[in-house]
Formats: structure tokens, C-alpha cells, sequence
């Protein structure tokens, strides 16, 4: 699955290495966080191949100003557990964030 990295077109999926980085990055950050994967899995693939196989089937994208997109139409946010207690956002100039919610 790995190996999809290198193939141009995945590269042009998504628009270029730049946004394919992107896109996992950000997706990979949710999952270490808890949301559940798009893809079906028996546990044998770490998370970087399951973003891969998202990205492949269609289940992730960015939208035109950088956003992580899930196509069933949730938000990133929602597919994180309900005892997540703390934010995420990210600033392409200043990178991530994290702030406790409530702040």
C-alpha cells in the first residue's frame, strides 16, 4: 500500500505531493486521536496505509482552502469519540494547535 505513494496518479488526485502530504497528515492526526477508519481493516495495516486506501477509495479529501473533507458528509470532528476533550485546528503559517475545549 505504501508503494501508492509514488504513483502519479494518486499525486494527481489530489493535487500535487504538496496536498497528498497534507491530506495525510491531517488525516492521520485524527485517527491517532481516535476517529474510526473509512476503510474495512483487520488490524494488520497501520494508519498511514489505511489513509492510503481512504485516499484511493475516495473517502478523504481536501477542499479548496485546505480542509480535511470525509465524502459520507461528517465533518472531521464528528468522527471523533464523544470523550474528546481537547480541539485541534491548523494554520498552514503557524501549524498545529491544541486547546482545551471551553477556551
Amino acid at each position: 500500500m505504501i508503494d501508492e505513494l509514488r504513483d502519479e496518479k494518486l499525486i494527481e488526485k489530489v493535487g500535487g505531493r504538496f496536498q497528498l502530504s497534507a491530506l495525510i497528515q491531517k488525516r492521520l492526526v485524527y485517527l491517532n486521536k481516535g476517529a474510526a477508519s473509512f476503510v474495512e481493516s483487520d488490524g494488520s495495516k497501520s494508519k498511514l496505509e489505511l489513509v492510503i486506501q481512504e485516499i484511493v477509495e475516495d473517502k478523504i479529501y481536501l477542499d479548496t482552502s485546505g480542509n480535511l473533507c470525509y465524502r459520507d458528509g461528517t465533518s472531521p470532528e464528528q468522527s471523533l469519540p464523544s470523550s474528546q476533550e481537547e480541539s485541534f485546528s491548523f494554520d498552514s503559517e503557524s501549524g498545529p494547535a491544541f486547546s482545551p475545549e471551553g477556551d
